[in-house]
């Protein structure tokens, strides 16, 4: 009765909430895993965020209270700041955020600040992509495996449809000309116009870059056949290690295009860790789309008080330096101990070295077929018994079961020893005793808990040092965002 009340957009499923992703997310919030007063909670590892540098964040703010205007230092900006403010964003945010875009992509291409349009986070950024290039029933191609949230994003209130690219771990995902073909191709067949492709670089959830040979393919590609090219590139700064990260802008400057074709999206949710302040850029080379796109932006912009304290912020160069270079020490870091602690008990993890998140394999631990339902019956397990939520790789439509998304870098040291113990533990003991029986394993692994392997720091094991481990507190993160 209360659905006849709703519109088909509202009433309908187009969120995507209904779905392993979005469940997990439910059942860490239902038992949040806290040290001292939930031990034996869920521990949040499906949470794509950053939290790794936030004390370099505190020492700024502290050192720079004018940049806010809630404090004694900056009260006298509070009135011009809290009346009307244009669209467009204040100008010396978007020269800001222009300066930063430069200098994640190593000062190799340039951004004109009056491109620049803001949004409500990548979400909204994403979606303003969507209502400006393309109409209801057209389509975008994505290379899976892709972030669940797209579906949401790009489809629920524009009506626009995602077309899979089928990508494969035989080459590590890597997407092809022939890839792009076979999906363009099926689309054309099912009556459905392809407006354009979607990119994500570096990956979500695989945590790798594009090469320059696989970009200059892509955009030859779209090229060709006349449609856009959107490339998502929120996680340009949590690179670290070899290969570096290359924008699409920088392949632009390479080869023969239409500018007009080409668009970015950023955020400073994941290079920051700032998805609370919901500040997304659509940054397009196109003069039609940035006009249109800046007027449809006053359904979700930055507040105004946000725009200051960023600009302020990202426009001390000695900050920016410091911050991006000590950042991907610590993921790197993070990322070393993570994957050397799963190494340990045989699960390997697709190479990769940008975002928050590796992609783990956990195919030899799926006891029925090697199929979709094996993998969500794995991942129940894990989710109620081993307690950690992460994301089956069905969720980021990937056609071969047994990946999963798992988050590194939103929790402190501490938490990330526990669930690094838990899984360990739980490989280790379905590595020795594969055939037993549902109940016999769940007793096994209920005892096992106890036990748990060596209460030594994983650092002490591995030689490795946290003391860069941040937030310090010991509490895990209870965060909201669905990301």
């Amino acid at each position: 009765m209360v659905a006849e009340l709703l519109s088909r957009i509202a009433a309908g499923n187009g969120h995507g909430e209904e779905s392993a992703y979005f469940d997990g997310w439910k059942a860490y919030e239902n038992d949040p895993f806290h040290p001292a007063n939930n031990p034996t909670g869920v521990i949040q590892m499906g949470l794509a965020e950053n939290q790794l540098s936030f004390d370099l964040v505190k020492e700024w703010i502290l050192k720079n209270p004018g940049a806010s205007i809630c404090t004694a230092e900056g009260i006298e900006q509070f009135q011009d700041i809290a009346i009307f403010q244009d669209y467009h964003g204040l100008p010396a945010f978007r020269n800001a955020v222009a300066s930063f875009m430069e200098r994640v992509r190593g000062n190799k291409v340039t951004f004109d600040p009056d491109r620049i349009v803001m949004s409500g986070g990548a979400t909204g950024a994403h979606e303003l992509m969507a209502f400006c290039l393309a109409n209801p029933g057209e389509a975008f191609l994505v290379p899976t495996p892709y972030y669940p949230g797209f579906d949401r994003d790009l489809r629920w209130r524009t009506g626009v449809e995602l077309v899979p690219v089928e990508c494969h771990s035989s080459n590590n995902f890597k997407v092809t000309r022939k890839s792009l073909e076979e999906a363009y191709n099926k689309a054309q067949e099912d009556n459905i116009i392809v407006e354009g492709v979607l990119i994500t670089n570096p990956s979500n959830p695989l945590g790798t870059v594009l090469d320059r040979e696989t970009l200059s393919s892509i955009l030859a590609f779209t090229n060709e056949k006349n449609i856009h090219l959107v490339c998502d590139e929120i996680y340009g700064a949590t690179v670290f290690g070899y290969p570096n990260f290359v924008s699409i802008a920088e392949i632009m400057l390479e080869q023969d295009h239409n500018p007009d074709l080409i668009h970015i999206v950023y955020s400073l949710s994941k290079d920051l860790g700032f998805p609370g302040f919901r500040v997304g850029i659509v940054y397009s080379y196109n003069d039609k789309v940035v006009n249109v796109a800046r007027k449809m932006s006053s359904f979700g912009l930055v507040s105004a008080q946000t725009q200051l304290l960023i600009a302020s912020m990202l426009s001390d160069e000695e900050f920016v330096e410091k911050f991006l270079v000590e950042s991907s020490k610590r993921l790197e870091t993070r990322h070393n101990l993570f994957t050397w602690g799963l190494n340990q008990v045989g699960i390997k993890c697709l190479k990769s070295n940008a975002g928050l998140f590796v992609w783990m394999n956990l195919r030899p631990l799926i006891e029925q077929d090697l199929t979709m339902e094996g993998e969500l019956a794995l991942w129940r397990v894990i989710i109620n018994e081993v307690k950690i939520n992460v994301s089956p790789g069905c969720s980021f439509h990937c056609h071969e079961p047994g990946w999963f998304r798992v988050c590194i870098a939103n929790m402190d040291d501490e938490t990330m020893e526990v669930a690094l113990k838990r899984i360990r533990t739980f490989a280790a003991q379905k590595v020795a005793k594969p055939k037993s029986s549902g109940a016999a394993k769940r007793k096994c692994w209920q005892s096992n808990l106890q036990l748990r392997i060596s209460s030594r720091r994983l650092e002490d094991l591995m030689g490795v040092s946290s003391q860069h481990g941040s937030p310090h507190s010991p509490m895990s993160p209870l965060v909201r965002a669905q990301t």
